[in-house]
């Protein structure tokens, strides 16, 4: 099954928009979902601080900021394809 991880943190409305993206694709294409909150670790905090929502699909970095469905969808068959 494919990952799909989201580095976020609390009080974050674009987190907030990725995250029901993220959820409303996952109902009709299911993939395990790992949100990490940054604010847990110093090195995450320090790396991401404010550029966050960041989504990976498998390894590779998919979207920063805002995630787009379609792309995502697109980016879920790669990664099965592979």
């Amino acid at each position: 099954m494919v990952t799909v991880a989201i580095y976020s943190k609390s009080e974050c409305c674009l987190c907030d928009d990725a995250k029901s993206v993220l959820r409303r694709v996952q109902a009709d294409e299911p993939f395990d979902l790992q949100e990490i909150d940054i604010e847990s670790d110093p090195e995450l905090m320090r790396r991401f601080g404010e550029q966050i929502p960041v989504v990976y699909v498998g390894r590779r970095k998919a979207f920063k900021f805002r995630v787009d469905e379609a792309e995502l969808r697109r980016k879920l068959a790669r990664e099965r394809a592979a």
